[in-house]
């Protein structure tokens, strides 16, 4: 039985992939992948910002790529889906603790728990939590950590909706900005989301060089 080409299209979606996540699902996707990122352990690997970047970008009608997204919708679904996949993180890490992360055998995710309780330590939990929305992987962990350790929902609801919304509402309105700007953009996209990954790696690289220079002084001291 060959399976209509709709259907078809969907099945070969790459979910590591921008523009065919947004072809295939619009912007229903960037709220379900950004619930998944944001909410759930096993969405660590999806590409939360250069999903909403792409997905801004494409308001525009300047890329041609066959998609063509509407901007208010857009807001909403990622800002609703980054919202409702922290709660729903955090919620389910007061409920069920560390078991979470002690049933992952991801050593990628287990390193972002670990920076993410080191942000909480460091910073507070407000900074901390607001902080760890522009930090892949570390936004997938940080929000069951904060659930686990106990950081106070008031606190945590207040925190997450301020960094939440900085971070969808900010990279979707970033890519209309300059899709709206400079012409022809759509040949530099993908450079351009090359470089929005490497500047979101930045956090944790500096964070790890930190952590490497104060263990060897601690070593250095005793």
């Amino acid at each position: 039985m060959i399976a209509p080409p709709y259907l078809s299209s969907q099945l070969a979606v790459n979910v590591l992939d921008a523009q065919s996540l947004l072809a295939a699902f619009g912007v229903l996707g960037v709220a379900v992948v950004l619930f998944a990122e944001t909410g759930l352990l096993v969405g660590f690997f999806l590409p939360g910002d250069s999903l909403l970047f792409t997905a801004g970008l494409l308001c525009t009608g300047t890329a041609d790529r066959g998609v063509r997204l509407s901007l208010l919708p857009l807001l909403v679904a990622a800002v609703v889906g980054a919202l409702a996949g922290s709660q729903c993180g955090y919620v389910l890490g007061r409920k069920a603790g560390g078991a979470l992360l002690a049933r992952s055998r991801s050593p990628r995710l287990h390193e972002g728990a670990r920076r993410a309780e080191e942000l909480l330590e460091r910073y507070g939990f407000a900074k901390a939590i607001v902080l760890a929305r522009f930090v892949p992987v570390v936004r997938t962990v940080l929000n069951p950590m904060a659930g686990a350790l106990g950081v106070p929902v008031r606190t945590f609801t207040v925190w997450q909706v301020t960094g939440g919304v900085l971070w969808s509402a900010g990279l979707v309105l970033a890519g209309y900005a300059l899709g709206s700007s400079v012409p022809n953009v759509d040949k530099y996209l993908l450079p351009l989301i090359a470089l929005i990954v490497v500047v979101s790696l930045i956090p944790l690289a500096a964070e790890a060089l930190r952590s490497r220079r104060a263990a060897k002084a601690k070593e250095a001291r005793g």
